[in-house]
């Protein structure tokens, strides 16, 4: 069974989005006593080399032109970025590629994007009524230019019938590892995540990590405010204490840290709280019992709770992962 494999090309892509998932692909082959009939092809406007955002050009097999009414059976969209006039990250959406994507689609048994490739499918309607995610910097970006998606910025990958979206940069191994898992089944994606000596395949409903604490925030009151938090995470922080704190009402406080940061002042303290905790799980050998009481949980039974809810593992699997063992 032919399987076209068919990555968007344009200047200023990441350069892992192209090469992660055609590793993944060509891993597959190795481990695999048939043919896998994956045939990956880079297709571009022109024949041109694509200047990538790490400086790396690269050689595009076939235009779009040269595609023809070929039948596609994935459809691969990286991203690019730029940066804002505030240091932040913006996703670009080059018109000419969203035309091409939404003409490639119409004939692809399923899309799947990486990292702000997303941006592009919303941008060509794949995302309509669908639930997706991005990377979580230009989560919000995605959210606001397309109010029909409904936007989650925690999973590494998400499906949604017949489109994948995916989440960071080396997440485009993850979700490779999930179509190649659609495809052939777990196992044979397991052979390929051991050849990559990737620690664990992980699942799509995995939380993208190190995210919790967003961008700085638009005024002055709130980032004096982050600062107090991260500052006083072992004491309550209860909204009182905050709005007490900004010499402002409980109901202001609240008002505030939704219409800036997107959340409550629980929510925001909590993820302070679990991001404070991860640091030390990666570079402490701090026992949970000390960690739960220097970052604010009180007990490991909240430590837990919330390493659940937020980023769905327990800190001792956190910690066997991303532990920084040191050299000394």
């Amino acid at each position: 069974m032919k399987r076209l494999v068919v990555v968007v090309l344009f200047d200023r892509i990441d350069l892992l989005d192209v090469t992660g998932p055609a590793e993944v692909f060509s891993l597959l082959q190795r481990e695999m006593d048939r043919p896998t009939g994956y045939e990956v092809v880079l297709a571009a406007e022109t024949l041109d080399p694509v200047t990538t955002s790490a400086g790396v050009r690269v050689l595009p097999d076939v235009t779009f032109a040269e595609l023809g009414r070929k039948a596609i059976d994935t459809l691969i969209v990286p991203g690019a970025v730029t940066t804002g006039g505030k240091g932040e990250v913006v996703a670009q959406c080059d018109p000419a590629v969203v035309e091409q994507v939404r003409r490639l689609a119409g004939r692809t048994r399923r899309v799947a994007s990486v990292c702000v490739g997303a941006h592009i499918l919303a941008a060509a309607g794949l995302l309509d009524g669908k639930r997706a995610t991005t990377h979580w910097s230009t989560a919000r970006q995605l959210a606001a230019e397309h109010p029909e998606v409904t936007v989650d910025a925690d999973p590494i990958f998400i499906r949604d019938g017949s489109v994948w979206t995916g989440a960071g940069l080396s997440a485009c191994l993850d979700l490779a590892l999930a179509l190649v898992a659609d495809d052939f089944g777990p196992e044979s994606a397991s052979r390929v995540a051991r050849q990559l000596v990737m620690f664990l395949r992980r699942p799509g409903g995995q939380s993208q990590f190190s995210v919790s604490l967003e961008p700085a925030s638009a005024t002055r009151r709130v980032d004096e405010l982050r600062q107090y938090i991260a500052a006083h995470l072992a004491d309550p922080l209860t909204v009182s204490d905050l709005a007490a704190h900004a010499h402002v009402t409980d109901r202001q406080i609240t008002r505030v840290f939704k219409a800036e940061l997107g959340m409550t002042p629980a929510a925001y303290v909590e993820h302070a709280r679990v991001e404070a905790a991860r640091h030390r799980l990666e570079t402490t050998d701090d026992t949970l019992s000390r960690i739960a009481g220097t970052c604010g949980f009180g007990t490991v039974s909240t430590l837990n709770r919330s390493f659940r809810r937020t980023l769905n593992t327990t800190p001792s699997e956190y910690r066997e992962r991303f532990r920084i063992v040191s050299n000394a």
